[in-house]
């Protein structure tokens, strides 16, 4: 089928789904295929379950009008939503990078949800899956789209930025993260940058932060908006209270106090508050969205559990990220401070050496206690007085009883594959 007629179909349905058990009622189902599944078997389900059409890529799995068979799934759903994307011709804002790319973009939405009906990346679907589910949420309604974009090879921005042909663009930073699949932090900022250079062959608008020399260097000479502090087209300023976590952004004579910890979070509150200027959203409303913003999701939650104050920073991990955290904790004036730290993933050749420079960084920042839980903090050479190792989760459950832990103010962190929010069961 064409896929003008496949978007015909489309425009019947009320959504676009990949997985039974969250389908709604008149949903187009795509059966894509995994390593461990083939969705092709679950479409008739679909159809039970209130399915409109369900496309398929296995001839014997046509049973009725409903199901429609194409060569790739994938493809298909891909191919649906860049036409779906032409078709509604909504501006675009993209955005990707090492760290802070999930918070940069609920800010974005909050800020600009004040004047615009916006649709934006639900959660981290941000892959060459979830990018095309978030083109076809957006209706004739939508009047900017936000979408996150996600890599951890080379090649895989292109490919989104492909799909999306984004009008606008932010990279939140460089850092040292999915080193096992770019290869190196060359590689990562190869990576990232193929969001660049799709915006600059459009001309487009890009914007940067102006206190990142990358950013600035690789954007010279094409349109950027930049911001930070006195930059050439937006100033907005930092105000980190040591003995009070939560940043506040200054900028034309607002105070924005956030909910957000961390001078890490400046950036991206910073990038929320400077493309809403940009598009002309009310420097009022820029402040109420800022401030009513809640972390969730395991992302920078402050949270109360009995006599622990815990800053819960568990959603995901890199030594950009583990650095800057520990860093921020280390600047508060809060007593009986202790770090409870996971494994960081995807690091390939370099987990070795990057999970000693954390335990050497740790050496240095005189914490109350410290716990590294994972198979890479259990190989590093430490300071046995100071900190405690444990190879796996279970270890440091069967003896959590004997760490006394209590009245502390805790920092927890680690990759997504280490669930360290666990630890908020222990406690």
């Amino acid at each position: 089928m064409e896929i003008k007629e496949l978007h015909a179909r489309f425009l019947e349905c009320t959504s676009a789904s990949t997985d039974t058990r969250k389908i709604k009622q008149g949903a187009m189902f795509f059966a894509l295929k995994g390593d461990n599944f083939n969705g092709n078997s679950y479409a008739e389900q679909a159809i039970k379950l209130g399915a409109k059409y369900v496309i398929i890529d296995e001839e014997k799995f046509k049973t009725s009008s409903k199901t429609i068979l194409v060569n790739s799934v994938l493809e298909s759903l891909q191919q649906l939503a860049s036409f779906h994307r032409d078709y509604l011709n909504v501006p675009i804002i993209s955005l990707t990078g090492s760290n802070g790319k999930t918070t940069t973009k609920e800010l974005i939405n909050a800020t600009l949800s004040k004047k615009f009906k916006t649709t934006a990346t639900i959660g981290n679907l941000n892959n060459h899956i979830g990018v095309p589910l978030t083109l076809l949420s957006m209706n004739k309604n939508t009047e900017i789209g936000i979408v996150e974009m996600g890599a951890n090879h080379l090649k895989e921005i292109e490919f989104l930025c492909s799909i999306a042909k984004p009008d606008y663009g932010y990279i939140t930073n460089f850092g040292k993260a999915h080193l096992e699949g770019f290869g190196s932090t060359e590689g990562v900022i190869k990576g990232k940058s193929e969001m660049y250079d799709f915006l600059i062959k459009n001309n487009k608008t890009i914007f940067i932060n102006g206190l990142d020399p990358i950013q600035v260097e690789k954007t010279k000479g094409t349109k950027t908006f930049s911001f930070g502090n006195n930059p050439k087209d937006f100033d907005v300023e930092i105000n980190f209270i040591e003995a009070q976590p939560n940043v506040t952004v200054n900028y034309n004579n607002l105070s924005i106090e956030s909910h957000l910890i961390g001078e890490y979070n400046f950036n991206n509150i910073a990038a929320a508050t400077a493309i809403a200027n940009y598009l002309k959203v009310n420097d009022s409303d820029i402040k109420k969205a800022i401030e009513n913003y809640i972390p969730t999701n395991n992302r920078s939650q402050v949270i109360q559990k009995a006599s622990n104050k815990i800053i819960l920073d568990a959603y995901n991990a890199n030594p950009s990220s583990m650095k800057a955290a520990l860093l921020n904790f280390d600047k508060l004036n809060d007593k009986n401070k202790m770090v409870i730290l996971g494994d960081m993933f995807e690091l390939g050749k370099e987990a070795e050496l990057e999970h000693q420079e954390i335990v050497n960084l740790l050496d240095t920042l005189n914490f109350d206690k410290t716990i590294l839980i994972g198979e890479n903090f259990y190989k590093t050479k430490v300071n046995f007085n100071k900190i405690k190792q444990f190879k796996t989760f279970d270890d440091f459950k069967n003896n959590f009883d004997s760490l006394n832990i209590g009245n502390e103010t805790l920092l927890i962190k680690g990759s997504r594959g280490m669930a360290m929010e666990r630890v908020l069961e222990l406690l």
